[in-house]
């Protein structure tokens, strides 16, 4: 395996924190994640900025990255706390794209307890709702969010995954949610007073982080049952569920997540595109890398540019339709847009530099059959014919 240098950029005085992206020469990292990273590490109290392989600019701070300090700091986790990735099994005797993708239910419509309260997904909730939100329960949200049908694709170390209970050729949902509004809450509640300041009271801001955390994991859960229940099979527990929005004490400091899954020895999905596999990694990042890793491909167009250029080379159809033959449910037609898989950077190399650099070793691929990002399930089930037939010869 070839080793790439680790990218050390020198801090700009009087910066006390060190700043390491782990990404190779040719990788695509924009220089202005990289100055969002060293304006990180100015703050009072930083210790240490990890920019992941998949690092790209955010509001305020870099997503893909992983930052320890003496101090909490919200708004480095950011509004949707408690966002992450579950990975759930599920048996289908038939996996048709075009007739399954007709069958996910709304996602869209939030599970009410009383009026909904014969759901049967309900009965993967265990007890009381997490700070008793029941705003969006069930709901996948927007932006970079869905829930996805996979097939397991190709398998590196067979023995790890038979560990985890999957071989080639089956069948997983992949959710990929956050806290629906609570983070949001609670993120509003401290930059209202304190702005991008640190939490004057960190056992308080904790408190509420960790339920939003808790909420997040418990949504994944119900998003996976509805979705199972729609398509004719029973729920199932998650093989790995990781969040990577959120903060936590590692070491005696403040470890803040953005972007970045925990890389401490656990099992990630590393999401690629809707139009690309996912990848199952066994991570076992150091601290160098704030025993972080990558959460997905990460952006490499804005949301603008993405859909200036998308409308000017894709038809909405041709993103409905992936080039591994998959189908994207959505009827928000910007969004198809906005979420193109060229929108992202390659997740070939975004694992590549995971691997290069020791921070995880691949175990799988996931490939998508349905992806579900907003509620047209019509439009997503009748691809248009003539496209299909000139795509089946595409890889």
């Amino acid at each position: 395996m070839s080793q790439h240098p680790v990218r050390q950029e020198p801090l700009p005085p009087p910066g006390p924190a060190t700043v390491t992206v782990f990404a190779s020469p040719t990788s695509w990292i924009e220089s202005a994640a990289v100055a969002q990273c060293h304006q990180v590490a100015a703050l009072a109290g930083m210790i240490h900025v990890a920019g992941m392989p998949d690092l790209h600019p955010g509001k305020g701070a870099p997503i893909g990255a992983a930052m320890t300090s003496t101090v909490l700091y919200p708004f480095l986790v950011g509004s949707d706390i408690g966002c992450g990735i579950a990975v759930f099994p599920i048996a289908l005797k038939r996996a048709v794209p075009e007739r399954l993708a007709a069958r996910f239910p709304d996602l869209d419509r939030a599970l009410d307890p009383d009026r909904d309260a014969d759901d049967p997904a309900w009965a993967v909730v265990p007890g009381d709702l997490p700070a008793g939100h029941v705003e969006g329960l069930g709901t996948v949200g927007r932006g970079n969010h869905f829930v996805e049908l996979a097939r397991i694709g190709t398998v590196f170390e067979p023995g790890h995954a038979s560990r985890l209970g999957l071989d080639a050729g089956d069948l997983v949902l992949v959710v990929h949610s956050g806290s629906r509004g609570l983070g949001e809450r609670i993120l509003r509640a401290h930059t209202e007073v304190h702005g991008a300041g640190p939490a004057p009271d960190p056992a308080t801001y904790l408190a509420a982080h960790d339920d939003a955390v808790r909420w997040g994991s418990l949504n994944r859960r119900l998003l996976a049952a509805r979705v199972a229940h729609a398509l004719g099979a029973e729920p199932t527990e998650p093989v790995l569920d990781q969040c990577h929005n959120l903060v936590e004490v590692h070491d005696g400091v403040y470890l803040h997540r953005k972007g970045a899954a925990p890389g401490d020895g656990r099992d990630v999905l590393v999401a690629g595109t809707r139009g690309t596999p996912s990848y199952l990694v066994f991570t076992h990042a150091g601290p160098e890398a704030n025993h972080s890793v990558a959460h997905g491909a990460g952006r490499k167009m804005s949301r603008a540019d993405a859909l200036r250029r998308g409308r000017a080379k894709h038809t909405v159809e041709e993103l409905r339709r992936t080039p591994v033959g998959s189908l994207v449910v959505c009827g928000d037609r910007q969004l198809l847009f906005e979420e193109a898989p060229t929108a992202y950077k390659r997740i070939e190399r975004v694992i590549g530099d995971l691997a290069d650099h020791g921070l995880a070793t691949p175990v799988a691929t996931t490939v998508p059959l349905v992806t579900y990002k907003t509620a047209d399930v019509g439009s997503a089930a009748r691809p248009n014919r003539r496209d299909d037939r000139r795509r089946r010869g595409r890889p």
